[in-house]
């Protein structure tokens, strides 16, 4: 069966995290966990720590202003959520491509019904370069 809608853009990001996760301290007990998308860490990379505008940090996630603005909404209420509530950040998951240059729109690899590996979508950026 094939999914409904539109099918998702792959986002680029720039720099794959050195750290996957963050966990409190003094919590007792196993703390909750909540997932930060790659798009999302991408993001807050861009918006909050390099304080790019939301302009063109969509243009180098090449995605829509629009876009941009929903994910890092959704990022920073689940960044707060975890500072709030004590849970762990664990930081995985979503359509992106790793890319450390400045690619065309036309070079991402598109969505079809097959999805890539990410190690067949990390190779091809490698071997591109």
């Amino acid at each position: 069966m094939k999914p409904k809608g539109r099918p998702k853009k792959y986002r680029i990001v720039r720099l794959d995290p050195r750290i996957i996760q963050f966990s409190p301290r003094g919590k007792p007990g196993r703390p909750d966990e909540a997932n930060l998308n790659m798009d999302g860490f991408e993001a807050i990379r861009l918006a909050d720590y390099l304080g790019i505008s939301q302009g063109e940090a969509a243009k180098s996630m090449h995605i829509s202003q629009q876009t941009f603005s929903r994910i890092i909404k959704k990022a920073r209420k689940a960044v707060a959520d975890c500072l709030v509530n004590g849970k762990i950040i664990r930081i995985q998951g979503g359509y992106y491509v790793i890319s450390s240059k400045e690619s065309k729109p036309e070079e991402i690899p598109q969505k079809t019904d097959k999805f890539p590996k990410k190690k067949e979508l990390i190779s091809g950026i490698i071997n591109n370069n």
